[in-house]
């Protein structure tokens, strides 16, 4: 998996604390840029370890810095937001893309999604849910509001395929049985206790999915599952 894997975290070798989630932020606007910043900065956890003001300077930063958790903006000069995650993660699947923006228009919504965003925030989001979200990403959640998730698997789920790929080509029974309960929006000791095993035994299942499909966050590998018929959208 990718050296700037979000999902397990290493920790830092002379501090032996929790390594910090290193993010980028992709807004072409200064202050909003300057305003995020802070807020990010003033969490012990989180390390903004670099900024890009368009598309293509986001693809040449996160090339660089190969963060965990890139927050993008959707309109931008130049290349927007859309188009930059999507060559972001053709490089790098295991980086959290979290879409930070103005737009709530379902055609960006399902176009960045399309792309490899694992989730989705409103400019007007408070600073906690922003905090909450960049957390969930870095740890391979979802950071969708439930109605957009709802929204967008009836919108995927138009697509998903009529033959169906066994899952087993692919995934192990148990690791199928995790990503479909992860589906409905279980946390991780939702899913630990729904399933009968440890919190720590789903993270290490939800690794081996990500690393199998080749996706960075849940969204991807459950859009990735309905895409495949593995998963019944009308079940969740």
């Amino acid at each position: 998996m990718s050296s700037a894997d979000p999902h397990i975290h290493s920790h830092d070798p002379e501090t032996g604390l929790p390594r910090r989630i290193s993010l980028l932020l992709v807004d072409d606007h200064p202050v909003v840029r300057k305003g995020t910043r802070e807020l990010l900065e003033g969490e012990a956890d989180l390390h903004v370890a670099g900024e890009a003001a368009s598309g293509e300077e986001a693809i040449v930063q996160a090339r660089a810095l190969r963060p965990d958790v890139i927050l993008m903006d959707v309109s931008m000069p130049g290349m927007n937001g859309i188009e930059a995650t999507r060559a972001i993660k053709a490089e790098q699947p295991g980086v959290g893309v979290l879409v930070l923006t103005s737009y709530d228009d379902d055609a960006y919504v399902f176009a960045l999604l399309e792309a490899g965003a694992a989730g989705y925030l409103l400019k007007n989001t408070s600073e906690d849910d922003l905090l909450g979200a960049v957390r969930a990403v870095a740890a391979g959640e979802s950071a969708l509001h439930p109605s957009v998730a709802r929204k967008v698997l009836e919108r995927f789920s138009a697509g998903a395929a009529t033959a169906h790929t066994p899952p087993e080509d692919d995934l192990s029974p148990r690791e199928l049985e995790v990503l479909r309960v992860a589906a409905t929006g279980r946390t991780n000791k939702e899913i630990a206790r729904d399933l009968d095993i440890s919190p720590r035994t789903v993270q290490v299942h939800l690794a081996n999915i990500f690393s199998k499909l080749n996706v960075g966050s849940r969204t991807e590998a459950v859009l990735y599952g309905i895409k495949r018929g593995w998963i019944d959208p009308k079940m969740l």
